[in-house]
């Protein structure tokens, strides 16, 4: 959180990807009936309030608990990895074939999903930076949100390639270009 995934997407995306955010995919869960239908048995009204996730609510009961955060990963994962197995799949049939099929998945290697993929890109930079950025948001428990990820050394380790974003965009799209280059090969 805070190292610029997102950032990076965009980048990717310009420079000839294609591109999809499970975060994205994780706010379309929340708009249909399952996903909601489930956080309402689970928590009652208060987290959908006029029939709309209220996702403040859900990351403060999900966050507090390890048992509640587990039963949602447990719950949101799998509707997730659907999606994006599908995505994948058009991504790939896509024609002119674009450079690479990205997909952005914060909590990759924590939900162990990472031999889905072909390569793995970690996007790390300064604790302080991150810290910075992801409360500049107003992420709701930031830390304990943090707690619950693999260290940025853990996530370099499992990655295929590491790129460094404390810089500016350019710099940060620079490096991914050069991913996407290696990528092609």
């Amino acid at each position: 959180m805070g190292a610029g995934k997102s950032t990076a997407l965009k980048a990717l995306e310009r420079l000839g990807a294609a591109v999809q955010s499970a975060d994205a995919v994780v706010h379309e869960l929340y708009e249909g009936t399952r996903l909601r239908d489930a956080v309402l048995a689970r928590w009652g009204p208060e987290v959908v309030p006029d029939g709309k996730v209220d996702r403040t609510a859900v990351a403060e009961r999900a966050f507090a608990d390890e048992r509640e955060r587990a039963w949602l990963e447990g719950t949101i994962w799998p509707l997730a990895g659907e999606r994006i197995a599908v995505w994948l799949e058009q991504a790939r049939a896509l024609r002119p074939a674009p450079r690479a099929a990205v997909i952005e998945v914060p909590l990759l290697f924590e939900a162990g999903m990472e031999e889905m993929y072909d390569a793995t890109i970690a996007v790390v930079t300064s604790e302080q930076l991150r810290d910075e950025r992801a409360t500049g948001r107003g992420h709701a428990l930031a830390q304990e949100r943090a707690a619950r990820q693999f260290s940025q050394e853990e996530k370099a380790r499992r990655a295929t390639y590491v790129v460094r974003n404390d810089g500016s965009e350019q710099e940060l799209e620079r490096q991914l270009s050069g991913v996407l280059d290696k990528l092609g090969r």
